[in-house]
């Protein structure tokens, strides 16, 4: 099994304080996307010599109060095969709270409640029972 990590994101309600407070630390803008229908957008930012571990700003367009730990999002990895990956977890009883419906994406909760995202690496996978049609479990 291969995996590699992507990023780790964070919820900001403030962008351009959270961009200039992570430039002051040597963090550089790698890339953003503004999501108009999910109105966010994402700002991925890491230190120059080190692209590989970014810090995803996640700005929702709409106001919201991030109490209780709301503002850290979630730790991603990138993984050989979504559905291998999903049903090794669910065999030894790790919850999948957001299958992989679209064969690209998942996410499971740590022993401590912490979010964790499964992506496909490359080419989502063709969708594929019973992951297409599994209900989503709790929150993520």
């Amino acid at each position: 099994m291969s995996m590699k990590y992507l990023h780790t994101m964070v919820r900001v309600s403030d962008l351009g304080a959270s961009i200039r407070f992570y430039e002051l630390l040597g963090l550089k803008e790698m890339r953003r996307k503004d999501v108009p229908q999910g109105r966010f957008t994402l700002v991925f930012m890491a230190a120059p010599d080190d692209a590989g571990g970014e810090v995803e700003l996640t700005y929702n367009w709409d106001p919201e109060t991030y109490d209780g730990g709301r503002n850290f999002g979630h730790l991603a990895y990138a993984v050989d095969d979504i559905y291998d990956s999903c049903q090794r977890l669910m065999d030894a009883g790790v919850t999948i709270n957001r299958p992989p419906h679209d064969g690209r994406m998942a996410f499971v909760r740590s022993p401590d409640g912490i979010s964790v995202e499964l992506l496909q690496a490359g080419n989502a996978l063709p969708p594929k029972e019973p992951w297409a049609s599994m209900p989503n479990t709790g929150s993520w």
